[in-house]
C-alpha cells in the first residue's frame, strides 16, 4: 500500500464519487480507479461498495478509512519533522516527561542550548503515564523520574536534579493562603483531596492526616481532576513542588513534613554523547542556581 493509494482511498470516502476524488488529486478516473482496486486487492476486503452514483463505504470501509486517515496524519507529522531536522539539524535528544511543568526550566535550557550546539535539536515528550517505560524502550533519550522508580533499574546513568518538597494548593482566597508554612494542625476540619497517583511519599503523608481522624477526605482520580475540584472549593490538596506551573492560579504552600521528592534525570548507560551529556549538565547548574524557584 503506497502513500498515493492511501491518500486516494481517504479522498473517495471523503467524496464518495469516483471522478470528483481524481480531479481533486489531479490525476485521470482510470488511474485512481486502478489505484483503488489494488489498494483492496492488497488489504483483502472492499472498502467501496460501486454504483452508477458512485462509491459508498462498505462497514469494514469505514472502520478502515477511520484508522486509514489516523495514519496518515501521523504520517504526515513524521515526515514534516523529519524534514525540519534534516533541514537544520545534526542530532537530537529526546527529553521525556509526565508533565510540562516537571522541568519547569527546560525551556531555558533549550534556549541556552541553542547558542552552543546549533546543530543539536532538543525535543520534549510528554507521557502522563509510563514514561520510564517509554524510556527504557527507547523511545527517548532523557527522562525526568523520581528517584524510588530508578532503584534495581538496570542500564541507566541516574542525575540527581533537585529535591521537591510538599506544599498545600488552596484558592488564592482562602485563609490557608496566607501562611508561610502550614501544618497538620491548619487542616482539621477540611476536605483533602487524595489519590490520582499520588507519589509514593505523598500517599505516606495523605495516609498520616486521613488517620488522625479531623481531616476529611475526598478520593480524586488525577491531578488535573484534583485541581479543578480545589478551584471549584470542594477542598485543598497536597502535591510534589515539581507539578506548580507558577501560573499563579493557586497558592501553593510549604508544608511542615519530613517527607520530599528526589527529582532525577536517567539516560542510558551507553549513551555517551557529549552533547547529551553538556545538555544534563546545563540543566543540572540551572537548578543549583534556582533558589529563587519553590520546588
Amino acid at each position: 500500500m503506497t502513500t498515493k493509494q492511501i491518500d486516494y482511498c481517504i479522498e473517495l470516502a471523503r467524496t464518495l464519487n469516483f471522478s470528483r476524488a481524481a480531479e481533486n488529486l489531479f490525476v485521470s478516473q482510470p488511474t485512481f480507479s486502478y489505484q483503488i482496486r489494488l489498494l483492496e486487492e492488497e488489504i483483502g476486503f472492499s472498502v467501496f461498495e460501486r454504483s452508477g452514483k458512485g462509491a459508498a463505504l462498505t462497514p469494514a470501509g469505514a472502520q478502515f478509512v477511520s484508522y486509514l486517515s489516523g495514519m496518515r496524519q501521523d504520517l504526515k507529522r513524521a515526515i514534516e519533522q523529519g524534514q525540519n531536522f534534516s533541514a537544520r539539524y545534526a542530532d537530537s535528544i529526546t527529553v521525556c516527561m509526565m508533565v510540562r511543568q516537571a522541568l519547569y526550566l527546560l525551556p531555558e535550557a533549550m534556549r541556552l542550548f541553542a547558542e552552543t550546539e546549533p546543530a543539536v535539536q532538543i525535543t520534549p515528550s510528554f507521557r502522563y503515564e509510563n514514561s520510564m517505560e517509554a524510556f527504557l524502550a527507547g523511545h527517548a533519550d532523557v527522562v525526568f523520574a523520581l528517584k524510588e522508580q530508578t532503584r534495581q533499574v538496570q542500564g541507566i546513568a541516574v542525575h540527581d536534579l533537585f529535591e521537591s518538597r510538599i506544599y498545600l494548593i488552596t484558592g488564592r482566597d482562602d485563609p490557608l493562603a496566607r501562611k508561610d508554612l502550614v501544618t497538620e494542625e491548619d487542616l482539621y476540619g477540611r476536605t483533602l483531596m487524595v489519590g490520582g497517583g499520588s507519589p509514593a511519599a505523598l500517599r505516606a503523608v495523605q495516609h498520616r492526616l486521613i488517620s488522625s481522624g479531623r481531616i476529611e477526605y475526598f478520593n480524586s482520580t488525577d491531578h488535573d481532576t484534583t485541581l479543578t475540584n480545589v478551584a471549584a472549593g470542594r477542598g485543598v490538596c497536597l502535591a510534589p513542588g515539581f507539578l506548580n506551573d507558577h501560573s499563579g492560579q493557586f497558592a501553593w504552600i510549604p508544608f511542615d513534613c519530613r517527607e520530599s521528592f528526589s527529582c532525577v534525570l536517567c539516560t542510558h548507560r551507553d549513551d555517551r554523547r557529549s552533547s547529551l551529556r553538556a545538555f544534563v549538565d546545563l540543566l543540572k547548574k540551572l537548578y543549583r542556581e534556582a533558589v529563587a524557584i519553590p520546588l
